[in-house]
């Protein structure tokens, strides 16, 4: 059964997002004549349509938030989150209000697709720019700011299976120092429902836990001492779930 709702599900996904990328052309060409925003709204009823339809009633997969008391009603944010599935990538589309992904430069070079994502406003990174890279991503996190948008930055670089650790790389704190924003610690389990590259899609629930905010103040060291700890706290529980389950 869960093979076969996989199927259905997948095969869903990609023709929804097609569909999606194919219509966002017209208004791509005539976005000089639309109202302010519809990119961002067209791209909430594509992430509703994934999770709210596709997700919970084809693979029998849902989300709950905890902590969501810790999230901006409005306004600039900074929201630093472990990275274990593409489910992340699109579900703080529904959670937040204005939500922006910082995002690898070549996504943007996929034909179609990275031009659905370059009207989205999305802050790209060039990972091989170095020194460049840093300058550009401050200039974006201005850009934000200044829109009152909520950022998410997966400072693990990809997708990482859970209960694996990775090394955080340093963009999160130079935008953190930048910004002056408090930096709003998540982290997930989505790895367990939709895991990186996996055909199945496990039914259940997917967990987002949001994290008191961190000042901006703590400097990159102790951010990152706090992050780290935060997201080894998760690992060890996926670990001991899994143990459990047996």
């Amino acid at each position: 059964m869960i093979f076969l709702r996989s199927c259905l599900f997948n095969l869903y996904f990609y023709l929804l997002t097609a569909i999606f990328v194919i219509v966002a052309i017209i208004p791509r060409l005539l976005t000089r004549l639309l109202p302010r925003g519809w990119a961002h709204a067209y791209a909430r009823l594509w992430a509703r349509l994934l999770i709210h339809v596709g997700l919970r009633y084809i693979a029998g997969t849902r989300y709950e938030i905890r902590g969501a008391e810790h999230l901006p009603a409005s306004g600039p944010a900074l929201l630093v989150g472990n990275h274990q599935s593409a489910f992340d990538t699109f579900v703080w589309f529904l959670i937040v209000p204005r939500a922006t992904y910082v995002l690898k430069r070549e996504l943007l070079r996929i034909p179609l697709f990275g031009g659905m994502l370059g009207a989205l406003g999305l802050i790209p990174i060039d990972r091989s720019a170095g020194a460049a890279a840093i300058r550009s991503l401050l200039k974006e996190t201005d850009r934000a700011v200044a829109e009152e948008r909520q950022i998410i930055i997966f400072p693990e670089g990809t997708r990482v299976a859970p209960g694996v650790e990775a090394p955080l790389q340093p963009g999160y704190a130079a935008m953190a120092g930048r910004s002056k924003l408090p930096i709003i610690p998540i982290t997930t389990d989505s790895g367990l429902y939709w895991g990186r590259r996996a055909f199945r899609k496990m039914p259940g629930v997917i967990h987002i836990d949001v994290h008191s905010p961190l000042p901006a103040t703590l400097g990159r060291g102790e951010s990152t001492v706090q992050l780290e700890a935060l997201f080894a706290a998760a690992r060890a529980d996926i670990q001991r779930r899994a143990a459990v389950r047996g």
